[in-house]
Order: C-alpha cells, then structure tokens, then sequence
C-alpha cells in the first residue's frame, strides 16, 4: 500500500486560544481534551451491560441486585446519562422502582416510556426537580400531572417542572396544575397551554418563574394574581395573544417584582410590543434582564436609554434587531448582549436560544459571516455550533448553516486547535445531518469539504464506512472537477483505513472502481499529470491492497489494460487473479520499469514480479521466461541503496501476512530478498507500527528462521538479523507476556 503524502498547504498564523482573551475557550479545550470522569465511564459500562447484570421480573422489567446501592448524586446522573443515551425505557426505567437509589432530580428528557413506567419508577421518590422536555406522546401532560400528584410529599414539595413540547391529547382541557402547591418554576414551551391553564397556574402560592412561549393563551390578565412573587416570566412567540399592546403593557407594568422579561418574538411577525415597551419609563424598575430579540423597529438609542435608566441590568437580548452596534453595548461594565453585532454577541446568543431554532438560524448566519475569514481557533464557538445541530436535527437550515460554520472553523490550520473529541463530535453531527437530509446537495458538499481536512481524516474518530459509502457515492456524480478531486482525495485516505472486510461490505465498491479507472483512463489520455491523477492511483491502490473484491471489480472494469502504463496497483497479490496479468505485455511493461532511475517505481514493479514468481503454477509453459525475471529482479535489488532509504511514496501496509509465503520460498532467493528488503524499509522508518505487527502476526520466528537456514543467502540472513536487530531496540514497546514466547 503506497500512503502519497497531500501536498503541503500554505502556512497560516494560527492563533491558539488566550486564557485572557478567550477564557470560555480554553476551558473548553481542556474539558474536551481530558480523559472521562471514572464515575462517567463506570455508568457507561453499567449502562452497556445492564442486561447482564439485572435480573428480570415477571412483568418483562429489569431490577437491580438487592445489595446494590446507590448515592443519591450518582442515581442522579446514572439516570440522565441513561437518558441521554436513549436507554430509558419501560423495560429499564424499572431499575429505579427499588431501594436501591434515592433520587430528588429526575430528567427523562426525549425518553419514550409509557405512564405506568414513569409512575412506578419516579413518582414514589421525593422529587424536587423533573425535567421531561419532549417526552414520547405515550407520556403526556395530563399523566405527569396526576402522576406527580399521587405522592402528596411532591404535591407540596417539588419546585421545578419543565414540560416543554410535551403531548397533551386533544380531548383534554384544563390541567390541574394548582395541586402541586410547592412549585416555584415552571415551564410549558411550545404545549397546548390555554388561558384557563394560566389562570389555574397563577393561583400556584410559590410560584416565581414562568414559560409560556409558544402557547396558545390569548390572555396574560391571570398573571395579575401572582403579581407579587412572579420574577420571571418568559413569553416568547406568543402567538395567539389577542390583547391591544396598551393591554399587555398594564399587565405587565403591575410585574413590579419581575428581574427577567423575554417578549422575544420572530422576526418575520414584525411585532413592535417591544418596542412600545422600550418607550415607558414607570416599567420594569427591578428589571436585570430584558429579552426582546426579533422586535420590530428597535433601536440602539431607544434600548440605550431604557438601561441607562435601570442599571442593574445584565442582560438584553438583541438578536434580529437592529439594534446592537452601539459601542455602548460593550464597554457598559457587567452587560451581557446576545446579538449579531459581534462574535461575543454571537456566542452569547447561541447560548442562551439554543433550543429556539428561529434564533439558533439566526444566529449561525451570522457567525458564519463572522469566521468567513477565521485565524483564530474558536474551540467554544465550535461547541455552541454543536449544540445547535444536536439539538434542531430535522431543521434544514440550522443543518446546513452550522455545516457552513464548522468548516470555517476548522479549516485546515484552525483544526490542529481543536479538541479532537470536539472535532468528532462535529463530524458525527454532519454524517447524521446527511441521513436526513439525503437530497440535499450544498449540504452534502459541506461535509465532503470538511473530510478533505487531515486533522479530522486522520485523526478523528468517525464511523470511516459510512463515510467511505457517502464519498464513493459522490464520487460517481461526475460532479465539477473541483468537487472531484475532493471526492478521490478522501476516497484514498478512507480507503486505507478500512479492513479489507469493510471494503468488500461496500456495495458502492464496484461503481467506485469504475469511475476511479475512468478518471485514470482519461487523464492519461490527455496526458494530465495532476493532483486528481495522484489521488485517483493512490484510492485505486488503497482499495485493492488486500481485497480480493476490489481486485476482482479492477479486473472487470479493464483495469489490467487501463494500467498498463501505471505501475500502481496490488492485483499481483490476490492468487487467483494473477494468472491475469502473466501476458507478454504486461511483463515486458513491468520488467521495464525494474530499471527504472525512481526508487518508488523500481521497488514497486520488482514487488509484481516477486509474487507473480513466486507462484511456480503460473509459470509451467514460461519457466525460462521465469527465471529470467528473477535474475533481472536479483541484480535490480543488488543496485538499490540501503533498506533504510527514502522514497517520495511513503509505503504503508495493513499486514505482513502477503510477504510470509515470500520468505519461507528458499527456493527463490530473489524473491525472499525483496520481501525482507521491503519488510526491513518500512520497519525502519516505523518500528513502533511495523514491530508490533510482527509480534502480532507471528512473523518474528520467520525471521529467525531465515537467519538459521542453510539455503538462506548471506545478504537474506544480514537483513533478516537487521529487522530483528530492530525488533529488540523497541521491544520495550510491547507486553512483556507475548514477548516470552519471542524466539530468541
């Protein structure tokens, strides 16, 4: 395998993240770049193999072992990280029904369990806190509400119950929140929350925070009644309201004690509530936060004023406004501002809407604005960009925008800043944003621009076989020359990064070696020698090396006649299709190039030759012709510098296993002196890889073998004694059990 090195780019002044400057960013490269919490990684493998380690009940559902127990802060997180993975289910939310775990903060966010399982395993604790954001329809509102209030200790205890986008059936009507008499928090984003449910909820004695965005009450009056304790009321994309703007601001004038107001709105429905807010001066005295992003006609002058008036404001959300550029807005000491005006204004916002897709959208435009021309590394940035994805995955737009975004951030030099399990993250979100949108091309593009970067190609982890389908797909899109010369380029690399068993796995295979051999076919052709021409040899090299599927679909696609003029390929390994290349033109070609004053080109045909003579079937009507390549292959590696030299090419292979028939072949010295002169060149450039893969694979006792054999040459016993000379300088590198099986 022949690992063509990419052409260098440009050196850039990278800008590493300054702990002064960006203190969010270096705190997030070293969150990222440390290892797991070993409490993490024991609830993950617990996690993993809850099946085995439960026992089950009649009824389908798992229980802990009885001696089990837990702290309550670990249950706690045990639970959310259950959660996060998708693993709460009825079947496993049942391991919280015993004694074994106390727990006070419960988050089944996006979890899909039934009523019953939620009341068996969650409402017997003392809850103070439950969050189930977007809970399966087969939990709605109604349930929850009935399944808190079965135990009175929660009835007059819990303080925080966030039902956002959660499910309410249709036949239902009010909901009967006015029970749980000790809720200070409370939060029905985007439910089908009427005025009714309102007045009930503003009869809550404790009540101090409430979200109502995005719900269907056309009337805030009720708010009336909790006037004295509400000190935050967020009401964004209040749609349905039905109230004159005079109306709202009454009401929201007796809100003597609210610190936090968010009258935030889309952009697009042009409302000026805010801005006939910013007008009133006997509003809002206590405010310390005011949201009014995506307000029509809103001003620096006018939001200027209104804090200046109340200066213990620390924050106002500016976002789709036209307001924000004022330098007012960033040497006011303590004021946070989420907008567009700046990346500190960006950042703030993609923090603070990230489960607001119209502003998350927003948001990302203008960032990817903002880093069009990035010399900065941006580790914090990138994570909101993250978030964004993770949490809007059927949003086309905020997809493809954040795609955008990425690769400005990570363009080439920016990515050797980044976290690399930040950077995987990213690049798992762009493969998972490709699944749902399948047909949408500019976004295809930005992924396959993205995986042309070598930081995330090398070393990322990813799921390299999807990524190889994606590319080998695009690949045959016969796309413009540009987007081509990307697709081969990252084909290459991918290509040699799957096992020979994933390569035969992909059905895209077959398509992708005929288009490869026709890029090949017409370049030489036109006798074009460019970089689409390297990367296209060097995939179709990667992919043959070792799959006998792909050699099959080379041979098929006239592969054999197309390379004739082009050394590399692997075909001369795989058995049964060497009888396919010992033609007079394909020798004569081959035997050519052994003379050949390039040390790659010479090495690589003296490689076809030594495993096409190496099988003597091949060769029973042509024996002197046979003899006559190993004579020319012997005296061809009698002129070749040191095992140890340079090439352009850098080899690389996957296994040495081709190369053990050739050294046990003591009846053809020429053709074990190439394996051990090729073993021995990519032992010294690599012996870390190169001498474990001889542990592993068994080849040291070949070696030594070699090294003892009265048929062995003397020059096949000198680099034989060199590789293992080699082996024992770095055999500190390896487990010291294999190594008491090492024969010497």
């Amino acid at each position: 395998m022949v690992h063509f090195l990419h052409p260098g780019h440009t050196p850039r002044n990278i800008v590493p993240p300054d702990a002064q400057k960006d203190a969010l960013g270096c705190c997030v490269v070293q969150e990222e770049a440390s290892p797991y919490t070993l409490v993490n990684i024991c609830l993950n493998v617990l996690i993993a193999n809850l099946e085995k380690l439960c026992s089950e009940r009649p009824d389908g559902t798992l229980c802990l072992p009885e001696h089990w127990s837990f702290p309550q802060e670990v249950a706690e997180r045990f639970l959310r990280v259950m959660t996060w993975q998708g693993k709460l289910t009825d079947r496993t939310a049942s391991i919280f029904r015993g004694n074994q775990m106390k727990l006070k903060l419960v988050n089944i966010q996006k979890a899909k369990i039934s009523t019953a399982a939620f009341i068996k395993a969650f409402c017997r604790h003392k809850l103070i806190e439950l969050n189930a954001t977007a809970v399966h329809a087969d939990l709605p509102v109604p349930d929850i509400i009935s399944g808190l209030c079965s135990n009175r200790w929660i009835q007059q205890n819990l303080q925080c119950l966030l039902l956002d986008s959660t499910s309410i059936p249709q036949n239902s009507r009010l909901l009967f929140f006015s029970q749980l008499t000790g809720l200070r928090i409370l939060s029905v984003f985007n439910v089908c929350f009427h005025t009714e449910d309102l007045a009930n909820v503003s009869q809550l004695p404790r009540l101090e925070s409430l979200d109502i965005s995005n719900t269907l009450v056309t009337d805030i009056s009720a708010l009336l009644t909790c006037k004295d304790r509400l000190k935050s009321l967020t009401m964004h994309y209040l749609k349905c309201l039905a109230m004159t703007k005079s109306q709202i601001l009454a009401v929201i004038r007796e809100l003597k004690c609210l610190l936090h107001l968010d009258i935030s709105d889309h952009r697009q429905l042009k409302s000026d509530l805010a801005f006939h807010l910013l007008q009133q001066k006997d509003i809002l005295p206590n405010v310390v936060s005011l949201d009014i992003s995506g307000g029509n006609c809103i001003t620096d002058e006018a939001v200027e004023l209104f804090i200046r008036l109340r200066p213990a404001m620390q924050f106002v959300g500016l976002l789709a406004t036209d307001a924000g550029s004022s330098d007012f807005f960033t040497t006011k000491q303590g004021l946070r501002v989420a907008g567009g005006a700046s990346m500190s204004q960006i950042s703030e916002a993609l923090s603070r809407y990230r489960n607001r897709s119209c502003f998350v959208k927003e948001a990302l435009h203008r960032l990817f604005t903002e880093t069009f021309s990035m010399e900065v590394t941006m580790p914090a940035i990138l994570k909101l960009v993250a978030i964004g994805m993770r949490n809007h995955p059927l949003d086309l737009r905020v997809q493809f925008t954040a795609s955008a975004c990425a690769l400005n951030l990570t363009r080439q030099g920016l990515a050797k800043g980044m976290p690399v399990r930040l950077l995987s993250e990213v690049t798992c979100l762009l493969f998972k944003a490709l699944k749902n949108f399948p047909h949408y091309q500019q976004l295809q593009k930005n992924c396959l621009l993205s995986l042309t970067n070598s930081r995330i190609l090398v070393d990322v982890p990813f799921d390299r076989f999807d990524a190889a389908k994606f590319v080998m797909r695009w690949l045959c899109k016969h796309e413009n020359p540009k987007m081509q010369t990307m697709a081969v380029s990252v084909t290459s690399i991918l290509a040699l990064q799957l096992s020979p068993e994933q390569t035969a796995q992909l059905e895209e295979l077959f398509m992708a070696v005929k288009e490869l051999l026709a890029i090949v076919k017409q370049k030489t052709t036109e006798n074009l020698d460019d970089v689409t021409f390297l990367f296209t040899l060097k995939a179709l090299w990667n992919l043959t090396d070792g799959s006998p599927a792909a050699c099959k679909h080379f041979i098929e696609n006239q592969g054999l006649q197309i390379f004739i003029q082009v050394l590399e390929n692997n075909i001369a390994e795989v058995r049964e299709l060497s009888s396919k290349l010992v033609t007079e033109d394909v020798l004569k070609h081959i035997n050519s190039l052994l003379c050949s004053r390039e040390m790659e080109v010479s090495y690589f045909a003296a490689g076809i030759i030594a495993h096409l003579t190496s099988d003597r079937q091949l060769w029973i009507s042509r024996d002197f012709q046979r003899r006559t390549l190993l004579q020319d292959l012997h005296a061809t590696i009698q002129n070749w510098p040191s095992s140890s030299c340079k090439m352009t090419a850098l080899v690389t292979y996957r296994s040495f296993k081709t190369f053990f028939p050739l050294l046990g072949n003591f009846s053809q010295p020429e053709v074990q002196l190439w394996a051990l002169w090729a073993m021995y060149h990519v032992c010294s450039k690599n012996p870390s890889k190169y001498c474990k893969m001889l542990v592993e694979e068994e080849g040291l006792q070949l070696l030594c073998d070699i090294q003892e054999h009265s048929e062995a040459t003397p020059k096949a016993q000198q680099i034989a004694a060199s590789i293992l000379d080699d082996f024992r300088m770095h055999f500190m590198n390896y487990q010291r059990p294999t190594l008491c099986q090492m024969p010497f």
